[in-house]
């Protein structure tokens, strides 16, 4: 395959967690060299939700290792800012601690930034906890993409996030409960907008089965839909104990990111060839259009 993929959702890889307080500069540039070898071009290291102060250190981290490592520089576009200003109901925080999710607010959110020394690309919020869209405006004004994600955002809220520069549906079909109402439910408003919001999916075929991912991609369109792995530590490894920031993941001979108590996934083990695959396989789309979910689409997002 001659194009190379790229992933805007990457929590870690190869045994390295970006979200571990003691990450090292070793471990990143390992991590670096393994999606290099699995022919990644690019990524956005996902941190997700914490204490501000302890994303900021993860963040820190990584922007110090970064600077001294041409192969970080090269695959590590940015970050992807997942939380913490989320829905905090059962189901749509999915594994983010609820104790640390609150309403979105500028302060914060500049904090981030300025942590961040301009890598902050992505960050995804929940438009019903932003206020008058405040943070969505900023950011977008700033030229960054603004996601929703682990959202029950209504249509109007929806609506007036893209109003306010809203861009990107952050991988639709999960961050929502196992049970929603038939007919008005996230995932039915997402893909009504599917002309205004590019729909992130997870195409591991577990967190989005078949039929419904093949679904997702037919009702909003090749070119508005982009493939993430939601990739942890456990990507490119085999079965074992992995972590994703403070919680213990266990990935079974099926290769399903759990909690210890099987509640609830916590991300995923595949890689981007995988999803390639699946998308062909399981899916049934063309080489074409499963390249473009893979490479074309993200790169075009990114702008790399």
């Amino acid at each position: 395959m001659n194009k190379k993929f790229v992933d805007l959702q990457v929590n870690g890889y190869g045994g390295t967690d970006f979200n571990r307080p003691n990450l090292t500069a070793t471990q990143l540039h390992t991590a670096c060299e393994l999606l290099d070898r699995d022919n990644v071009d690019a990524v956005l290291a996902t941190i997700i939700t914490d204490s501000i102060d302890r994303m900021c250190e993860r963040i820190r981290l990584i922007v110090r290792y970064r600077q001294f490592d041409p192969l970080a520089q090269r695959i590590i576009k940015g970050f992807h800012i997942e939380g913490p200003f989320i829905n905090e109901n059962r189901g749509f925080r999915g594994a983010h601690p609820v104790e640390q999710i609150h309403p979105a607010n500028t302060d914060e959110m500049n904090r981030i930034l300025d942590t961040g020394e301009g890598l902050v690309r992505l960050v995804t919020l929940s438009p019903e906890r932003d206020e008058g869209f405040k943070v969505t405006s900023m950011l977008a004004g700033k030229g960054l993409l603004v996601a929703a994600g682990h959202t029950d955002a209504s249509l109007d809220q929806l609506k007036g996030a893209c109003d306010a520069g809203l861009r990107v549906f952050t991988h639709l079909g999960n961050g929502c409960p196992m049970e929603l109402h038939r007919h008005d439910n996230i995932i039915q408003r997402g893909l009504s907008l599917a002309g205004r919001l590019k729909c992130g999916l997870i195409a591991d075929c577990v967190h989005v089965p078949m039929p419904a991912i093949a679904n997702y991609i037919q009702l909003a369109g090749i070119d508005n839909c982009f493939v993430v792995t939601d990739g942890t530590s456990a990507s490119g490894m085999g079965p074992g104990n992995y972590s994703l920031g403070e919680w213990d993941v266990v990935v079974g001979e099926d290769l399903v990111c759990m909690a210890p108590d099987k509640s609830h996934l916590l991300g995923s083990a595949v890689t981007m060839q995988r999803c390639l695959e699946n998308l062909q396989n399981l899916v049934g789309l063309s080489r074409e259009d499963a390249t473009k979910l893979v490479c074309d689409n993200p790169a075009a997002i990114l702008g790399v």
